[in-house]
């Protein structure tokens, strides 16, 4: 196979690998979800720079993937620690809980409120009086001359 056209082919399963990933880090909710997701992102970068790393004949690549697998190793032992202390401290891993986690004595953080801007009162159009409402006719209820 040519080179371009393989070099292209890993590029493109690289940066697919980095987008689903990058994709789930900002949609999931779910902790574990979300470090997987970062783990796919660095293993999409890695596989672009051992893809170039090869396309050039150079080594820099593959020595920076050993590098990035490291630092995927320690992110790895971080986020097993962040996830068993959420877990044991709101039995749910999901993230929205880790706003609640802070020190004793530490106050919340409270988002800036913006004001609501009063809305201008709604003017609803009215109907016109039609007249007033015709009396029943019993004996044309009766017989009914239209049947």
């Amino acid at each position: 196979m040519n080179e371009v056209a393989l070099l292209q082919n890993y590029l493109l399963i690289g940066g697919l690998l980095f987008g689903i990933g990058l994709t789930g880090f900002l949609v999931r909710r779910n902790m574990i979800v979300v470090f997987l997701s970062a783990e796919m992102m660095l293993q999409g970068v890695s596989l672009s720079l051992v893809a170039w790393s090869r396309y050039h004949m150079d080594w820099g690549g593959q020595l920076m993937v050993i590098f990035i697998i490291a630092v995927a190793a320690c992110e790895a032992a971080i986020a097993l620690a962040l996830v068993l202390m959420l877990h044991r401290q709101s039995d749910t891993l999901d993230l929205a809980f880790w706003h609640d986690t802070r020190e004793d004595g530490t106050p919340p953080h409270v988002d800036r409120q913006i004001p609501e801007e009063a809305a201008p009162e709604r003017v609803w159009p009215t109907l016109t009086p039609a007249g007033i409402e015709p009396a029943p006719e019993p004996e044309r209820e009766l017989y009914r001359p239209r049947v």
